[in-house]
């Protein structure tokens, strides 16, 4: 296995801005074709800020080709506390207004506002690679979202998932409702966003939420053991494939899919018999 990297080192990506990582509190390492990006302010439980929804979309546009999968963790005893307290209130935090400031923006600006925090999270969801959420203890709100946003959810025995947006009376608007509602149906959906109540890791498995859980002590493990054995495959059959899932997901009829898995299929084909692999 390849010494992993900080960002900035010699990995083939391009280069994030690390002001930005660290006005963000977000770190990243890359180890081959596996990037690990962590929330990085234990102290603060993880909460997160523009500046840390900037960082994500600096790493998410960055990464190299060659990364097949990027695990999203949390430093300390929390994966993410959600959105820093500090921004509900009118001064905000460290020269960023309050979320209320949106609120008197014209509604184009507005809407580009929400907009480009979400895009911390989106590139997540694009199949060109595996992406795994590592979650132990709280996962509020935006926390939530982020593991959301993953393709697939690792949790330790004390994970605790909570949509508390709607209990503060604004809405879950970083991506997790069409993610959340995919994993544990409709009604279970409404029931958690209004009620705001902790889910947890032993629930998240049986409804859906999370593919596995495991003692906290074990979860870096049974991370590195599950990313393992999905990025096995070759890479680019393994992309193809999250493709068609994804497009499945995303509510594509059976004789689209079944087109998109033959277009898939004798793409495949064609680079076996060029030896491309």
């Amino acid at each position: 296995m390849s010494a992993a990297h900080p960002v900035g080192a010699a990995t083939g990506d391009r280069p994030v801005d690390t002001e930005l990582l660290a006005r963000g509190g977000v770190a990243l390492t890359v180890d081959g074709a596996r990037a690990t990006v962590t929330l990085d302010r234990p102290d603060r439980l993880n909460a997160q800020t523009p500046d840390t929804w900037a960082a994500l979309a600096a790493i998410g546009d960055g990464l190299s080709a060659e990364v097949r999968a990027v695990v999203v963790r949390g430093a300390g005893r929390a994966f993410s506390a959600g959105l820093d307290k500090r921004l509900f209130t009118p001064e905000g935090l460290d020269g960023t207004p309050g979320i209320g400031h949106i609120a008197g923006l014209p509604d184009a600006e507005a809407d580009a506002t929400i907009a480009r925090y979400q895009e911390g999270f989106v590139w997540l969801r694009d199949p060109a690679r595996l992406t795994v959420a590592a979650v132990q203890g709280h996962a509020i709100g935006g926390g939530f979202q982020l593991a959301l946003a993953c393709d697939l959810r690792i949790a330790a025995d004390d994970a605790k998932f909570s949509m508390a947006e709607t209990a503060l009376g604004i809405v879950p608007d970083l991506g997790g409702t069409v993610p959340l509602v995919r994993a544990v149906g409709y009604a279970r959906a409404v029931e958690i966003c209004l009620s705001g109540r902790r889910v947890g890791a032993e629930e998240a498995l049986a409804i859906g939420l999370v593919q596995q859980v495991v003692p906290a002590a074990e979860l870096d493990t049974a991370t590195d053991a599950l990313v393992t054995a999905l990025t096995a495959a070759p890479a680019e059959a393994a992309r193809e494939t999250l493709a068609l899932l994804a497009g499945v997901a995303d509510g594509i009829d059976p004789a689209g899919a079944l087109a998109a898995e033959r277009a898939a299929q004798l793409r495949r084909l064609r680079s076996l018999a060029a030896g491309e692999g």
